[in-house]
């Protein structure tokens, strides 16, 4: 079973996404909280595999929970795709964001991808947010990716597009497990977490040049 904890401090759509989530055989919400800190203080006792964070709440809001949360993955549940907290919020460590409106059968297919150690990113979406940063960006490309082989960097740029483990192997044309160890080894080398800090760095740093999006929107 998927451990779901749900933290927003709207009562009611808390019961919407747990009426969503306990039809489904393979995931089960035990644990909800009204804002960040509750969140943080039921995670000392309760066995949690998936946060769905909030991003807007009192008290302590689902940025500043997720920089704090070490171990379940987090999916951050946003109500406007160019919510620059949603943006910080993958930077401090959360898997992917979602709108809140998101169809039901898309949530529990990002809950499962997260479980199983995707991350659920819409590169377009994330698009739109770093053009209003644009400016902020740096213009050079950082040295710590000059530890990097010609092959992992690759790698890091498709990741960075949006490309599922898969399609990376199919254009590089090598097995799906080399693909995963290539992107591990970018992963350590960079000191990021997941696929979801992938896209941010390359965007950050300057190896992608922010775009307008097109209507295409994969998830990483």
């Amino acid at each position: 079973m998927i451990r779901v904890m749900l933290v927003d401090d709207q009562e009611l759509l808390r019961a919407g996404f747990r009426m969503v989530l306990g039809a489904q055989p393979d995931i089960e919400v035990v644990a909800e909280a009204g804002d960040g800190v509750a969140a943080l203080e039921l995670l000392k006792t309760t066995e949690v595999d998936v946060v769905l964070m909030d991003v807007r709440m009192p008290n302590m809001d689902g940025v500043e929970a997720t920089s704090r949360i070490d171990g379940p993955k987090v999916l951050i549940l946003t109500t406007f795709d160019l919510d620059e907290y949603a943006f910080a919020a993958v930077k401090a460590g959360a898997a992917g964001f979602l709108l809140k409106d998101v169809p039901p059968d898309d949530l529990v297919s990002a809950i499962r991808h997260v479980h199983a150690g995707d991350a659920v990113v819409a590169p377009a979406t994330l698009r739109r947010m770093l053009d209003q940063f644009a400016a902020q960006l740096p213009s050079g490309e950082p040295a710590r990716t000059a530890d990097l082989t010609p092959r992992e960097r690759e790698v890091l740029l498709m990741v960075a597009r949006g490309l599922s483990n898969m399609e990376i192997a199919n254009r590089l044309e090598v097995a799906e497990a080399t693909v995963k160890t290539h992107l591990g080894r970018v992963l350590a080398k960079l000191g990021l977490r997941d696929r979801a800090q992938v896209v941010v760095y390359a965007y950050e740093s300057g190896l992608i040049v922010p775009t307008r999006p097109s209507s295409h929107q994969p998830n990483v």
